[in-house]
């Protein structure tokens, strides 16, 4: 699933259609996780003033509509010549007066929808803040994880504490500060969240910086892959050796995802030191 960086990525490679206008629409599957909406002609004619990312939302912003692009699991935007040939999966065309976006999803999961009131309160009011703004400190942490008794990571995971942190980027910020992705959140230290915070921070910037991580099928609207999957440490090498000790790694499946972790370098602690 595209995570934080991947569609921070995705959101850049597709400025170029800033300030140009919509020729023409065309939908040649509505049927994602909700219906692509019947009335999206209303966008010909009008202007894309703007692109914004709130969490894994992509925000686009016309003239006298504003709309929320979700890329699910296996969802990307392309943008590509009239004359390409289609993809079997491309579900949306929107004509541009210099390029073609195409939305593109084999499992339907991605949505295409109107940002109005309703979109808005359901999917964007009850996010948490976002991991690179100021508002995710270690002081804001503390407070969010004191009554939580859940795992760390999935606590990290959580869109109502922090935004954008999936599996690789919390598996591999654990791995690199030594905590057990299963410690109860409440049980760490101060220290630890200060830690925590800086490392997500780094992680999530670097990734952004090496254009995401491609793992199966994601690019970028040029068809771009990401390289950030180069440098992990941790996510998807159970059965190998600890970079840092030799030990072997183990998985354990926490909120019905994968996590990778070293029993050597990140201990399992129940009580704060």
């Amino acid at each position: 699933m595209p995570e934080l960086p991947e569609v921070e990525t995705t959101k850049t490679s597709l400025l170029p259609l800033v300030t140009q206008r919509v020729q023409s629409v065309k939908v040649l599957n509505a049927s994602l996780r909700w219906p692509i909406p019947n009335d999206i002609e209303k966008l010909v004619g009008q202007h894309l003033m703007s692109l914004q990312r709130r969490s894994k939302y992509i925000l686009a912003e016309f003239e006298q509509d504003q709309m929320l692009w979700h890329l699910g699991m296996s969802g990307s935007f392309r943008l590509c010549e009239p004359n390409d040939e289609l993809r079997k999966h491309d579900h949306l065309i929107i004509d541009f007066e210099d390029q073609q976006l195409r939305y593109h999803d084999p499992r339907r999961f991605g949505c295409i929808l109107w940002l109005d009131q309703a979109s808005k309160s359901k999917l964007i009011d009850t996010l948490g803040p976002e991991p690179l703004s100021e508002d995710f400190n270690a002081a804001y942490l503390l407070e969010k994880l004191q009554k939580k008794n859940v795992g760390i990571k999935i606590a990290l995971m959580d869109n109502h504490v922090v935004v954008g942190v999936g599996n690789i980027y919390a598996t591999e910020s654990l791995f690199n500060i030594g905590i057990h992705p299963a410690q109860p959140a409440s049980t760490l230290t101060q220290m630890q969240i200060e830690k925590l915070v800086i490392e997500v921070k780094r992680i999530l910037k670097q990734a952004i910086d090496l254009g995401g991580s491609t793992l199966r099928d994601y690019s970028n609207a040029m068809g771009e892959n990401g390289y950030f999957q180069q440098t992990l440490l941790a996510y998807g090498r159970a059965g190998e050796m600890c970079v840092n000790c030799e030990t072997t790694l183990e998985n354990l499946k926490l909120g019905q995802r994968a996590s990778v972790f070293c029993p050597q370098c990140q201990p399992l602690k129940l009580k704060k030191a």
